[in-house]
Parts: C-alpha cells; structure tokens; sequence
C-alpha cells in the first residue's frame, strides 16, 4: 500500500508540475485552451500559479502526509472547476480526461492520507 500511495502522489506532483509549468509558460496548447473554453489568459497564469503551488504543498507532503492530503484537496477543487469548465463548452470527453484522471488520484490521494488531516504537521 506505501508504494501505490507514494506512485498517485508522486504522479500528479509531476502532472501539476508539468501543466502548471506550460501553463505559466504560456505554451501554446494551453493559450489555445483557455481560449476554448472562453477564459481569460490572466485565469490561465493564476491556475499555474496555483498548480505550482500544489507541486510544493506535494514534495512537503513527503515529510508531512497531512499536507499532502490538504493539497490533494486544493488539486482535487481545481479539477472538479476544470472539468465544469470542459463540460460548459461542450468539450468532447478526451479533452476531459486529463483533469478527471487527476481529480481521481487527488482524490485517492486525500484518503490515503486521511488519517493525517486533522495534524497536517506530525
């Protein structure tokens, strides 16, 4: 069970670190996709930001597996919103994928460690 918990831990700190990175580097599928589903490029910098934000509550999830549930949470809100924002567009399912395979690890994540919420700090 340690090693499934640590490989859907460390799988989406590299999925947020991956998208949150293109995202404020502003690469060109992710410009074309705020634009899809009609969001302004600002939002686009401030989901990156937050992504990022995430990777670093998940590496100090390493020590402290109450943050990482905590940031399995914040990760797991944020993919509830993306996928609404696919589904208000009328996105096909394979666009969807991404954010609803991550909001089921950060989902498995959180119960994983669920334990560790109420001392997120040991």
């Amino acid at each position: 069970m340690i090693i499934l918990t640590i490989v859907l831990h460390s799988w989406l700190l590299f999925s947020m670190g991956f998208f949150g990175g293109s995202k404020i580097a502003g690469a060109k599928h992710q410009v074309e996709l705020f634009d899809s589903i009609k969001l302004p490029q600002w939002f686009r910098l401030i989901t990156g930001y937050i992504q990022i934000v995430g990777c670093i509550g998940l590496i100090i999830g390493y020590w402290y597996p109450g943050i990482a549930a905590w940031t399995g949470i914040l990760i797991g809100i944020m993919m509830l919103i993306a996928i609404l924002s696919h589904f208000r567009v009328k996105h096909p399912f394979g666009k969807v994928m991404p954010a609803l395979l991550n909001i089921l690890i950060a989902i498995a994540v959180v119960i994983l460690y669920a334990d560790e919420l109420s001392h997120p700090f040991g």
